[in-house]
């Protein structure tokens, strides 16, 4: 009777302990810059020798300048779905569509630098 409750009771624990470790190591999310590439660089196949690269340093330098989250994820939505860098005003609030120009002035640089020498 002692042996039962001794095993009953060691893998009560073993069930705990299990179950606070899934508690403390959740299911990884998505990698959302993997999934960038992953979107973008077929549309670079063919325009670059390594589409990859291209769209890594895309998500990595010339989207990273823009500060506003709004217009980061359009800028990162219109490269992911046209393999160059876009903006659709309907994918910024109106109060942001303003800033749509100068973004594309800051991006401006480091897109160049992307897409001509994305290694550096």
């Amino acid at each position: 009777m002692l042996v039962r409750l001794c095993a009953t009771a060691f893998a009560l624990l073993i069930a705990i302990t299990s179950a606070q470790a899934q508690v403390r190591s959740p299911n990884r999310l998505p990698d959302p810059r993997g999934e960038f590439v992953r979107q973008c660089a077929p549309h670079m196949l063919g325009r670059w020798a390594h589409p990859e690269e291209v769209c890594t340093c895309l998500h990595d330098h010339a989207a990273a300048v823009v500060e506003d989250r709004d217009l980061r994820e359009a800028l990162l939505r219109g490269i992911s779905e046209t393999g160059v860098p876009t903006i659709e005003t309907d994918w910024v609030p109106p109060a942001k569509q303003s800033e749509i120009g100068p973004t594309f002035t800051k991006i401006a640089k480091p897109t160049l630098q992307c897409m001509f020498d994305p290694a550096k």
